[in-house]
């Protein structure tokens, strides 16, 4: 193989690569992932794992107790941007920090209740 042949095998190969990560990253900012941190604080919001994990359009994920039943509890999805913490455009989380994250299904309660606040 000549050097010019193996000049363009590698470009091809680093396009293909290229746009492979483009569409990954379009892919995983179009969706929501849940993400669970040792300090038992859940986030809701688009998740980018590339360079390191940041949230962006989040919300906390709170427990408030049932206004007619004390003994019970519900689920609050408070925007990150109401917080006394409002970050400007997402934080930033520390990998030791996560126990676990996972994109949201479509048919769960909180994806369902995010298409109705219309994100």
């Amino acid at each position: 193989m000549s050097k010019k042949n193996i000049v363009i095998a590698v470009l091809v190969v680093l396009v293909v690569v290229g746009v492979g990560f483009w569409m990954k990253k379009q892919n995983a900012e179009s969706m929501y992932s849940i993400v669970y941190l040792t300090t038992k604080e859940v986030y809701v919001g688009k998740l980018t794992t590339f360079p390191d994990l940041q949230l962006s359009d989040g919300y906390i994920l709170n427990t408030v107790p049932d206004a007619t039943d004390p003994k019970k509890t519900n689920f609050q999805l408070t925007p990150m941007s109401e917080a006394l913490w409002a970050p400007e455009k997402g934080i930033h989380l520390v990998k030791d920090n996560v126990v676990f994250y996972g994109a949201l299904s479509d048919n769960s309660s909180i994806a369902k209740t995010l298409a109705e606040k219309g994100k």
